[in-house]
């Protein structure tokens, strides 16, 4: 997919980073048991919520994250919301659906055609434990981006990843994996900043694709090394922050709240960055 000007989405992205001097991406988690005092955990409060919380981010804001199933949860009518968002979201915005599909060839094709297709996402989430075959059928749509589940952000993440292969984590199998096999840009990796260790140990093994960090802000991710490590060789990457911004205030200024809140955060990212490349 290209837009009217005729760049790819990862050079929208480069362009945006570079225009707003962070590479902050702002998650759309719209919990019905957390939104704002006076909208209804319905469909149409979620809708509310992620549509204002968009509106008074996005300009801060290099890529958004939404996450699908706090929309597929009210069925038609959320779905719907969804569709409504997409499609009054700027077209120059980076847009991620974190969906973490990933399934057998078949079916990989359909969750495809959905979030690529039908949606028009620039970048989805998915899981690398079913193989190339469960990948492929959302690269067959021209640059768009695919990040691989690699070292996530949650607290019982390692259990799994952290396991050994080979003598190594397998967390570290799957970056090498994902970077040899798709070395383009067009497969990122996730990996989350609350394990800045292994974060830092993932980039050490993989220079070239570039990261979706999450976990900076509520969750305690380390910011500074989110930000060292987040672009690769081949691509661009974008730091996830969502509570942080979603939920500074669940008062009447909610909206305003959130706008202040990108605001500071890309103004640490840019502090910071500029610490970093000093």
């Amino acid at each position: 997919m290209t837009d009217n000007r005729g760049t790819t989405p990862l050079e929208r992205l480069a362009a945006r980073i570079g225009r707003l001097g962070a590479p902050l991406c702002v998650g759309i988690d719209p919990h019905p048991q957390a939104l704002p005092a006076g909208l209804p955990p319905t469909a149409q409060g979620i809708e509310r919520f992620a549509r204002g919380l968009a509106e008074a981010t996005v300009p801060e804001a290099a890529a958004v994250k939404i996450n699908v199933a706090f929309f597929e949860a009210f069925g038609s009518a959320g779905l719907a919301a969804l569709e409504r968002l997409r499609d009054d979201l700027p077209r120059d915005l980076f847009l991620i659906l974190d969906a973490k599909r990933g399934d057998i060839g078949s079916t990989a094709e359909r969750q495809a055609a959905a979030l690529f297709g039908h949606l028009e996402a620039d970048a989805v989430t998915v899981s690398p434990y079913l193989g190339e075959d469960a990948i492929e059928p959302f690269l067959s749509y021209p640059n768009r981006v695919a990040y691989v589940l690699t070292r996530t952000s949650n607290p019982s993440g390692a259990m799994m990843q952290d396991l050994r292969v080979d003598g190594e984590p397998l967390y570290l199998a799957v970056a090498r994996w994902a970077a040899g096999r798709w070395p383009d840009g067009r497969v990122g990796l996730v990996v989350g900043a609350t394990a800045p260790a292994e974060l830092r140990r993932v980039r050490e093994t993989v220079p070239g694709p570039g990261f979706l960090v999450p976990g900076v802000g509520a969750q305690g991710g380390n910011l500074e090394t989110a930000l060292r490590t987040c672009h690769g060789r081949a691509a661009p990457g974008v730091v996830a922050v969502s509570r942080a911004i979603a939920g500074a205030s669940r008062g009447d200024d909610w909206a305003i709240a959130a706008r202040l809140a990108a605001e500071r955060m890309r103004g640490e990212m840019r502090a910071v960055g500029a610490t970093l490349g000093a």
